[in-house]
């Protein structure tokens, strides 16, 4: 899209400086898809929990963005016979977009919303998969939030499902957009996987009370690579700067042999999206890293973006390890005491 300065955009949210881990698995599970928001006077962060069996949601919290200390499972699989009886992958909807903003939660109708994925087939990310509502009043607390008595919302199986959808229906993020740019309230950006190559692109669906969701458009507004070969443009998630929206998403199999990484597109209208085509934000580079960088959340806070990505490696019985790391733009500061002098 003209008038767009991608070159301006990458300076202000690159995140060069990698921290290390800020979650770190513990034996026999894998940590994913992290997302961080204000909420109170304390930093929350909702993950995905691989247990072997599926996908659960827990939270962490923090006081300074770089310690996190676990609070437990607050999203738990359905019950059993239930369509999402194995996977429960919630991330909280409706995240302030400001870049210089507060972010916090907005309610809606006076509840806090979240958007999951959920399946009832055992295993990591089993299709097919769709897409459920649930809401909460308190998301901080560990609570049970109550699922939509319709879920789920959307379905590779729907009749309106679009070509690049009919496998399976990964991860949203939720804009509130009252211009209704895109033909509803709120928009909801998604990466699915089509039948025939199992390609993941980023696509849209709208609704006006998110419960109703109808799809937007005739196929996807972010893809990259050959639509005849498998690849990746997946968990998109979306921040304004100044009057420009930028979609921070994960590639994988569509440049060389990076492995996964994290980019980002531009829009003006959250319609017509135009990719970076520069260097990754984070790619792999590191031991805790090797294989992937990915799944992005990127916010700024004093002066500093911070980026956490699922990071990606193999232990030494040759067995995937996956955790949250944390990349930023500048070091952070030396938290501890200045030692004086004696």
């Amino acid at each position: 899209m003209s008038g767009i300065n991608l070159e301006s955009i990458y300076e202000e949210v690159r995140t060069p400086v990698k921290t290390g881990m800020a979650l770190a698995p513990e034996p026999g599970e894998m940590l994913d898809s992290p997302v961080v928001f204000r909420h109170g006077n304390r930093w929350f962060m909702m993950f995905i929990r691989f247990d072997g069996k599926g996908y659960e949601t827990h939270l962490a919290k923090s006081s300074d963005l770089r310690s996190w200390t676990r609070l437990g499972c607050i999203f738990r699989r359905g019950e059993k016979g239930a369509w999402d009886s194995a996977q429960a992958d919630g991330w909280p909807a409706l995240v302030d977009t400001r870049w210089d903003g507060p972010n916090n939660l907005n309610a809606f109708q006076g509840r806090y919303w979240m958007m999951y994925l959920g399946g009832s087939k055992d295993g990591y990310e089993t299709d097919p998969l769709s897409t459920g509502v649930a809401w909460t009043e308190a998301p901080s607390d560990l609570r049970r939030w109550t699922r939509y008595a319709d879920n789920p919302v959307l379905q590779p199986s729907d009749p309106d499902a679009r070509a690049f959808e009919r496998a399976t229906i990964y991860r949203h993020f939720t804009v509130d957009d009252p211009a209704r740019t895109c033909g509803g309230r709120f928009v909801n950006f998604y990466n699915a996987a089509d039948a025939v190559s199992h390609r993941e692109t980023i696509g849209m669906a709208v609704s006006d009370d998110m419960l109703h969701w109808r799809r937007a458009g005739d196929g996807p507004v972010i893809e990259n690579g050959d639509p005849a070969k498998h690849s990746i443009s997946g968990d998109p998630m979306i921040r304004r700067i100044g009057d420009v929206w930028v979609m921070f998403y994960f590639g994988c199999q569509w440049k060389g042999d990076l492995g996964a990484f994290d980019t980002f597109a531009c829009s003006r209208d959250l319609r017509h999206w135009t990719k970076w085509e520069g260097e990754p934000l984070v790619q792999p580079s590191e031991p805790y890293d090797a294989l992937y960088a990915h799944k992005p959340w990127v916010l700024k806070h004093d002066g500093i973006v911070y980026h956490w990505y699922c990071a990606v490696a193999r232990n030494a019985d040759g067995h995937q390890t996956r955790g949250i790391a944390l990349a930023t733009s500048k070091p952070l500061p030396d938290p501890r005491p200045e030692r004086q002098p004696k």
